[in-house]
């Protein structure tokens, strides 16, 4: 089964970065935030990926076309162009198999999709999608199966996003009586790690997001949630940039390989 990673966008909040990368080329513990989503589905035993390429889409070209000399030591003949690896230790190449598609700098979500349905075989009945900037402990074995189970066109997974604020209790007097920073909400979010059928192509139209494909979905109870109650963490902004490459030092909650 391929999985869809969509990577086109520009990543505004982040410009600093962007402004130069990709944003799924933010480094994270020395790594691109790609790569980390790419392990997690590796894990799973699913290696084989469409990265769905648009602004600054060389870049994440080059990075995987170099990461055997990125990864180690190497040795080049500048005359020739032949080069030789020496291996450091476990600085191994990854066994990924991946398409890049351009598809296009200014292309909105779901018609990206829409513009890789020739690079998914006729026979593959179901399809994965995901984006580039956001990881989780997430067993994909488990959501595939449940998928199938729903036997819907599509499934998401639901994940409890933080509070971008901290909250406040007041009593009937207006006085505060407690403040929690950033808690979980008890409401769902659309966390990525998507799984398709193939008709989901039919309702992908050019020039629109990937959420008004959703929404045709759900009006048909198309659409099933795959509850994910354990770590998720988006990238979003430079806080969120800081928080993941500490949780990479400390605590990689994600890092299920």
């Amino acid at each position: 089964m391929k999985t869809i990673i969509l990577c086109g966008g520009k990543g505004y909040r982040l410009k600093e970065e962007t402004e130069f990368k990709p944003k799924p080329m933010v480094l994270i513990g020395g790594k691109p935030i790609l790569w980390h989503v790419m392990k997690i589905y590796s894990h799973y035993g699913y290696n084989d990926f469409v990265i769905a390429l648009g602004y600054k889409g060389n870049i994440i070209k080059e990075y995987f076309l170099n990461q055997k000399y990125f990864a180690n030591d190497f040795s080049l003949d500048t005359k020739s162009g032949r080069t030789k690896i020496h291996k450091n230790g476990n600085s191994l190449v990854d066994g990924f198999q991946i398409s890049f598609v351009d598809t296009g700098e200014d292309t909105l979500p779901g018609e990206r999709i829409l513009r890789i349905r020739d690079y998914i075989p006729a026979f593959d009945e179901h399809f994965m999608v995901t984006y580039g900037d956001g990881v989780a402990d997430i067993d994909i074995k488990k959501l595939i199966s449940f998928h199938k189970n729903q036997n819907t066109v599509g499934t998401i997974t639901g994940v409890h996003p933080h509070s971008k604020y901290g909250l406040l209790k007041i009593n009937d007097r207006g006085v505060i009586i407690s403040f929690t920073e950033k808690p979980v909400l008890n409401e769902f979010v659309n966390g990525g790690f998507m799984v398709f059928k193939r008709d989901f192509f039919n309702y992908l139209n050019p020039g629109e997001y990937e959420h008004e494909a959703l929404k045709r979905l759900v009006a048909k109870k198309e659409l099933s949630l795959y509850t994910h109650g354990g770590f998720w963490q988006c990238m979003d902004t430079y806080p969120d940039v800081d928080l993941l490459n500490t949780l990479w030092h400390d605590d990689p909650k994600w890092k299920v390989w």
